[in-house]
């Protein structure tokens, strides 16, 4: 059955699963945070684009179980159920009980974690038709205006109880194909409730391109979904886009761009600065450390706030280890720079790489403590499957557990060394979030912010809650 468009009536759906989870159709760490915070689910958005007629339902923002979303199966012939590594065993359940609500709904899997493990995602359950490799915006596309399965490139699907692989499709060339996402975001989402604790409320994301120029081990889209080049849409795409998202989002406060380095490519980045400045829009993205003084003064003169800056480590050893392609000593200046600019930084770090000691780890804290951005993430070492550090893991039996999140979906630690258990890892993960935020420093100065703003003072004083709430939970699952 088709609708009136012709195609298949699609539901995309970020499935329901553990409270508070940011499960992976937009978030890099697939667990809940420290703080409750989610991203918004535009690898969903994008095919959702493609398809007319189609609804995006992003469950774990709207607060929906499953049975708010079981009884929707009666109304389409297709649902595209973003999964991660985490989320896995639970988005199964959900596909099954879709598939008991509607015998004939068709079922498919999209998502870095089934990227890697076709195969064996489709053994989990016969409630999952097919699997979608690397990009899946046309192939989902496709499939949606009803085109046999097997003359589909891009996906491995199930027949008769027998798994079919179709030929990769390649990789997208001419990213201006893609349609703009926040049409669907208008249409779908209620952007009031997609948080992230250093971001303006309310805040819009979206990429302006897919892939990395770096070659991080740890790091899961550009090996699995992205690829490592850095390939682009125009600086007139964007900015269109963004003008638009104006127009649809007067309220929203600020627009991040969550392309993996949106850094990799200056001249492409100080035009796109250059028309957002003449749209006159407070704006973010992720950035390496290393962007020149010259091109950071043009990105703040044309309305950049914050960088994303993935720091990971103060080990130059573990930083080379894990191929990082950056210097400490360059981070430092960078970071200077900045600052000078009065560009806020949002720092993140990784605690558990290979080559970590007792004596990296208080490096990194120390490290971190003498740079100062203005906020830090702190994320245990994750060897999600399809990445080289999950290949390393394995082969050298880092791994002491496959499960990369609790019963409750918080970020566990998974990788222990021969002299330095992962129950140490785990625990300087606090030690180095009190010894960054409980410093009279941080204290005044984020109690400044507070007092300046009624809005942030209210979202702060909720994080702070948050904050404490996690820190006491990891302190009882220590004990």
């Amino acid at each position: 059955m088709t609708g009136m468009s012709g195609y298949l009536r699609t539901l995309f759906l970020h499935p329901p699963s553990f409270e508070g989870f940011d499960g992976g159709a937009g978030s890099r760490y697939q667990a809940r945070r420290e703080v409750r915070s989610f991203w918004y689910p535009t690898w969903l958005a994008q095919p959702a684009a493609l398809v007319p007629g189609s609804r995006l339902i992003d469950a774990p923002p709207a607060d929906l179980s499953l049975g708010d979303v079981v009884p929707l199966a009666r109304d389409y012939d297709l649902a595209v159920l973003h999964t991660s590594a985490p989320s896995f065993a639970h988005d199964v359940k959900v596909a099954e009980a879709l598939r008991e609500a509607n015998p004939k709904i068709r079922v498919g899997f999209v998502g870095a974690h089934v990227a890697v493990a076709r195969e064996t995602a489709l053994e989990a359950s016969p409630a999952i038709e097919f699997v979608t490799g690397n990009e899946f915006d046309f192939t989902i596309q496709e499939i949606a205006q009803g085109r046999p399965i097997d003359r589909v490139t891009g996906v491995s699907y199930r027949t008769n109880g027998h798994v079919h692989r179709t030929p990769e499709r390649a990789p997208l060339e001419d990213m201006d194909r893609l349609p703009y996402v926040v049409d669907v975001y208008k249409r779908d989402l209620d952007v009031e409730r997609y948080f992230i604790g250093y971001l303006l409320h309310p805040y819009l994301s979206l990429y302006t391109g897919r892939g990395c120029r770096s070659k991080c081990t740890f790091c899961l889209w550009p090996q699995t979904v992205g690829g490592q080049r850095y390939r682009t849409r125009s600086v007139d795409n964007v900015v269109a886009e963004i003008e638009r998202a104006t127009r649809l989002f007067p309220q929203v406060k600020e627009y991040f761009f969550d392309d993996d380095t949106f850094t990799d490519d200056l001249p492409r980045a100080e035009a796109i600065a250059r028309g957002l400045g003449r749209l006159g829009v407070t704006w973010s993205c992720n950035a390496k450390a290393d962007v020149p003084y010259a091109t950071l003064k043009i990105l703040k003169d044309n309305g950049l706030r914050l960088l994303l800056v993935g720091y990971e480590s103060g080990s130059q050893a573990i930083l080379n280890n894990v191929k990082k392609g950056i210097r400490l000593d360059r981070a430092r200046e960078f970071t200077r720079h900045a600052k000078a600019l009065g560009i806020t930084i949002h720092g993140t770090f990784v605690m558990g790489l290979p080559g970590e000691t007792r004596e990296t780890i208080e490096a990194t804290i120390k490290f971190a403590l003498e740079i100062d951005p203005h906020t830090i993430q702190v994320s245990l070492a994750a060897p999600y499957p399809g990445t080289a550090l999950y290949r390393e893991a394995q082969a050298r039996g880092w791994l002491e557990t496959e499960s990369l999140v609790d019963a409750g979906g918080v970020q566990t630690s998974v990788l222990g060394y021969p002299h330095l258990g992962r129950t140490e890892i785990f625990a300087s993960l606090e030690q180095f979030y009190r010894r960054f935020y409980f410093r009279p420093r941080k204290i005044f100065a984020i109690g400044a912010e507070m007092l300046r703003d009624r809005a942030v003072l209210r979202r702060r004083l909720g994080e702070g809650a948050d904050f404490l709430r996690f820190l006491a939970r990891r302190r009882r699952e220590r004990h």
